[in-house]
């Protein structure tokens, strides 16, 4: 199946002197999740930046659905939905009018709308909360709405950074569930995490990071042959990668 989401070569960072990321390439194909995995600083979060189009790659390119951010930005930018690690909401809108706003960027009619958040406000334990202001919302249920406003639109690619921190049980369950459910209608998904052991039961592929390189690239059975780790858990194979020498490999 043909990847919607193509990394090829990136080199980028916030300076061109002291580039962050250094030939990164990976896929993203449809109904798959690939988890995105690294050590802190090892260059996760610009990766992501990059795709969102934050911030312009110093060589290679970052294609979505076959096109450059350049070419297209609104229907480039429409293809994703984002999940923040940390919150980002508006503190004089409620929970209800943030997934409006959602739904109207997304162009959402009305009814499929109402449909849909209804869905998720239960899903996610909100509905009584539907009506506060984010302002009084803790950090828990401020990261619900990020994700509800997220799963609301049905992108082609949903792209997660760090999503379970601050969730509750039930909403990590419901979150996993969530996940699930859009892989099998044929999303695809990128999602940045330390949680090693959730991302093996449920991801298919991974790109490990280090020091802003590829450490390794694959599913669980290539990673365990780069690390010579036969059969052992992704936490222990993560391990033995990010603490060998990258360049000797």
């Amino acid at each position: 199946m043909e990847a919607l989401l193509h990394v090829e070569h990136l080199t980028g960072g916030y300076s061109k002197q002291r580039p962050v990321l250094h030939d990164i390439g990976f896929t993203v194909k449809p109904g798959e999740m690939v988890g995105l995995i690294g050590l802190n600083g090892a260059g996760k979060s610009t990766t992501i930046k990059h795709i969102l189009g934050l911030m312009e790659p110093h060589s290679g390119t970052v294609r979505l659905g076959g096109r450059l951010l350049k070419d297209d930005p609104t229907s480039y930018r429409r293809t994703y939905a984002y999940v923040p690690e940390t919150p980002l909401l508006y503190e004089e809108l409620t929970v209800s009018e943030h997934l409006e706003m959602a739904a109207m960027a997304y162009g959402l009619s009305r009814d499929t709308y109402e449909q849909r958040a209804a869905i998720l406000l239960e899903d996610f334990q909100m509905a009584p909360f539907h009506n506060r202001l984010s302002a009084h919302l803790s950090k828990g249920m401020k990261q619900k709405v990020m994700i509800m406003s997220a799963f609301l639109v049905k992108p082609d690619l949903y792209i997660i950074d760090e999503p379970f921190l601050g969730l509750d049980p039930l909403g990590i369950r419901s979150l996993l569930e969530l996940m699930a459910k859009v892989k099998s209608d044929g999303a695809a998904i990128l999602i940045s995490s330390h949680i090693l052991s959730t991302i093996e039961r449920y991801g298919d592929r991974y790109v490990v990071l280090h020091q802003g390189r590829l450490a390794a690239y694959g599913d669980l059975e290539t990673l365990r042959s780069a690390a010579r780790m036969p059969g052992a858990p992704l936490d222990d194979v993560f391990c033995s990668l990010v603490t060998q020498d990258v360049n000797a490999r």
